[in-house]
């Protein structure tokens, strides 16, 4: 992922690109990593997820293994 290497930005412009409810998944994680947990909410509820509260490396394994299914 882009935001692993260091690129917030670039990350955010792809998840907001992805119309669809992993993009929103990803999105609302960046929110989350930016301590944006408003926004990060919407995020979630259009993924159909319930908010994360563990680690961010948790959740961004969580999602890295849903992607990989």
């Amino acid at each position: 992922m882009v935001d692993a290497k260091g690129d917030w930005n670039k990350a955010h412009n792809c998840a907001q690109a992805q119309e669809d409810a992993i993009g929103a998944w990803v999105h609302a994680y960046l929110h989350r990593k930016e301590g944006d947990m408003s926004n990060a909410g919407g995020w979630y509820r259009r993924a159909g997820k319930t908010a994360a509260e563990g680690a961010l490396e948790r959740e961004w394994e969580t999602i890295a293994a849903a992607l990989l299914v």
